[in-house]
């Protein structure tokens, strides 16, 4: 071998054709991990195996034509670029490590790879929320997911588990794909055997990614705002299916068929033709509004409410026997008050706007789909009126809520709801409206005043009235309020 082959950057072997190696420069000794100057061995004794040992079979026979190959040699831990060159009694066998060339294009490749399953993924979830869009029940919502994605090419089987309203028990709601034993094992886990991995996923919140033996499960918890309606539970037959950024998809999903499942329970009562209702006493000294009731010996009837998903529970209190402000700034003690703000203060009677968190009688009602109807807090103690669907478990929301609270429900009852027809509603309405009222709102709507940007402003319809601009908004002010009060059904009494 020459001077200029024996220092090359790339390895060079010389050998007889008959696989005896006779010169090894400095490079190739390195790659292979040899001595260089070794000579008199044989091709197959100086080279390390690989899968299909290409090298040492391609001097089997005689070396008649050029021969490049790329192979992996797993005691290197490395990719060699082989070109295997015959020229009469020598024969010269060219070697250059391409293993970061390699990993490269590997992690191109995987990358490739899931970005494509990525886009088929995100594909198939944009698909599934248009469904949940038109869903009219609990069921449908979960029979669209657990169809969607248990009977495709990617994953295995799918499953959606429910927690009964009020309660922390998990019911299968609807599963599909390769059910079988797989089915059998989730269903005697929430038998009370052992504790499912979807079951600590409702508890947390959190989705989580776990495998177990060849397969690999993905667990998704519906949610809508701090609650966690259930969970669905996604598996797949490959050990690593799922990455990080499939479980960011996915948690979308969850937080969309949390909010179809909430729609669908607010649905089912406001359609019901009967509802049950339930009358629940607090006991409980450290429930905010309990204990601010007592310690400024004021008595608060709740308003109205707002649930807000994730932020606090809007609660609007009058005020009565007692200063708003005193009562204000008794609640604000409490670490379960996220928010106060007094509304008005006539001396002895206003209105507070509170944000209640979840760890309140309320804001727990709330957060579990509970429709609040009606409360009063006085003297140390609350009376709360709740209204659900017959089609609930009126059990376990008691006990739900008496095992956190010192509560107790001291009446139920079930009754029909009067049909009330659009008709009827503006009739109504009609005859609660002065006049000017309902003349200033029936002006204002055509003149395109309460339109975005404005057709009119209130100089203009005031003028078309032959009213100032101010007197305008007070018929206005007085007639929305009219509107809104019997649409949320409120009798409008309690303000003072």
């Amino acid at each position: 071998m020459d001077e200029r082959a024996e220092r090359a950057p790339i390895g060079i072997l010389e050998a007889a054709p008959d696989g005896t190696v006779t010169a090894v420069n400095e490079t190739a000794g390195a790659l292979l991990d040899t001595d260089h100057s070794a000579t008199g061995q044989s091709i197959e004794a100086l080279f390390p195996e690989s899968v299909d040992n290409t090298v040492p079979g391609a001097f089997d026979g005689a070396v008649s034509e050029q021969l490049r190959v790329e192979e992996y040699y797993p005691a290197l831990e490395s990719w060699f670029e082989v070109t295997i060159v015959p020229g009469g009694e020598t024969v010269t066998v060219y070697l250059e490590d391409i293993t970061g060339y390699k990993r490269d294009e590997q992690s191109r490749q995987a990358l490739e790879s899931d970005l494509n399953r990525l886009t088929i993924i995100n594909e198939l979830i944009s698909d599934i929320l248009a469904e949940l869009v038109g869903a009219s029940s609990r069921e449908e919502i979960a029979r669209t997911i657990s169809t969607r994605l248990g009977e495709t090419d990617i994953y295995e089987f799918a499953w959606i588990g429910e927690r009964e309203l009020g309660g922390e028990d998990i019911v299968v709601r609807a599963a599909a794909g390769s059910t079988g034993r797989t089915l059998d094992q989730i269903e005697e886990s929430l038998d009370g055997r052992k504790t499912p991995p979807e079951q600590r996923v409702v508890e947390t919140g959190e989705p989580t990614i776990i495998a177990d033996g060849l397969q690999s499960l993905l667990a998704i918890p519906l949610t809508y705002g701090s609650s966690v309606h259930g969970v669905v539970g996604i598996y797949a037959a490959d050990r690593d299916a799922f990455s990080e950024r499939e479980r960011a998809s996915f948690e979308t999903l969850g937080e969309m068929a949390g909010f179809a499942v909430n729609a669908a329970r607010n649905r089912n009562l406001l359609l019901s033709d009967s509802i049950v209702e339930l009358t629940i006493e607090l006991r409980d000294t450290e429930a905010p509004l309990c204990d601010a009731a007592t310690g400024r010996e004021a008595t608060l009837n709740v308003d109205g409410v707002v649930p807000q998903g994730d932020d606090p529970l809007l609660c609007y209190l009058v005020v009565e026997d007692g200063s708003p402000n005193a009562v204000a700034d008794a609640l604000d003690d409490h670490d379960r008050v996220v928010s106060t703000r007094v509304i008005g203060d006539h001396g002895e009677t206003g209105s507070i706007e509170v944000g209640l968190n979840e760890e309140t009688p309320l804001g727990h009602l709330a957060s579990h789909g509970v429709t609040i109807a009606d409360a009063e807090f006085a003297s140390g103690r609350g009376r709360v009126v709740t209204e659900l669907s017959p089609e609930e478990d009126v059990r376990r929301i008691a006990t739900a809520l008496t095992r956190r609270y010192d509560a107790e429900v001291v009446a139920k009852r079930e009754r029909d709801r009067s049909i009330r027809t659009a008709q009827a509603f503006r009739d109504d309405l009609s005859e609660r409206l002065t006049g000017r009222q309902e003349s200033a709102l029936r002006t204002a709507f055509f003149a395109n005043y309460f339109e975005s940007p404005r057709g009119s402003t209130a100089a203009e319809v005031g003028e078309a009235l032959d009213i100032t601009g101010p007197t305008l908004l007070h018929h206005l002010r007085a007639g929305q309020r009219k509107l809104l009060s019997e649409f949320f059904e409120t009798g409008g009494d309690r303000r003072p």
